[in-house]
């Protein structure tokens, strides 16, 4: 089986992502499954484009993207992702859209293509922090997760806490929640980077349970 994992490279003012680097650090086998392993770009435009050309080259069996989530301190699993683009802040190329479809008729909501509830029951007897997530945001991260869950090849978003190096401290992330919460959100978590990279070891394993 090939499984592909995407994380998203550092954006804002900060020069760390924590699903980036926790991406990188996942093996490039698990259980005997290949994994093929990408960044995408923090941009409304590029991400969906570059998602859309892995998935042309690699053709995966099974996709799992992660994005990093400031104000959150567990994993959470996305079960949908909404037709809204809303930023709070300008992505890496300067776009700020405001309540714009994603894809224009489109459905409301997505829901998640991979069963979120099979992967949460395996963090959890591994040990590991997690929930289920109704609100992927409005900013890039929401964007691909409701482009990943159109796709015909199974798909889930997962949002890591947005964990940085001993002193540094995030500026954003916060824009995984509606606009409210991201204003008053106060990027935390007591996990750390090599934890979430076997969090994701984990999910892989659940995952390729799932598609025997």
């Amino acid at each position: 089986m090939h499984l592909l994992v995407t994380g998203f490279e550092p954006f804002g003012n900060d020069q760390f992502n924590a699903s980036g680097e926790a991406v990188r650090l996942v093996p490039d086998k698990a259980d005997g499954h290949r994994i093929t392993k990408a960044i995408l770009p923090v941009s409304f435009q590029r991400s969906g484009e570059v998602l859309a050309a892995l998935l042309q080259d690699h053709q995966p069996d099974a996709l799992i993207c992660v994005g990093e989530a400031g104000g959150r301190d567990e994993i959470s699993l996305e079960v949908q992702g909404a037709n809204v683009d809303d930023a709070r802040i300008p992505d890496n190329d300067g776009a700020q859209p405001v309540k714009q479809s994603i894809v224009r008729g489109g459905e409301d909501y997505r829901p998640a293509t991979l069963d979120p509830e099979i992967i949460l029951k395996a963090l959890h007897q591994a040990g590991h922090g997690a929930y289920l997530s109704e609100d992927a945001g409005r900013f890039v991260c929401n964007r691909i997760a409701y482009l990943a869950y159109g796709q015909k090849v199974p798909a889930l978003f997962i949002h890591v806490p947005a964990l940085r190096p001993e002193g540094q401290k995030a500026t954003v992330g916060a824009e995984t929640d509606n606009r409210e919460a991201a204003l008053k959100a106060q990027p935390r978590t007591s996990c750390t980077l090599p934890e979430l990279a076997e969090a994701l070891t984990v999910v892989l394993a659940s995952l390729a349970d799932q598609m025997k």
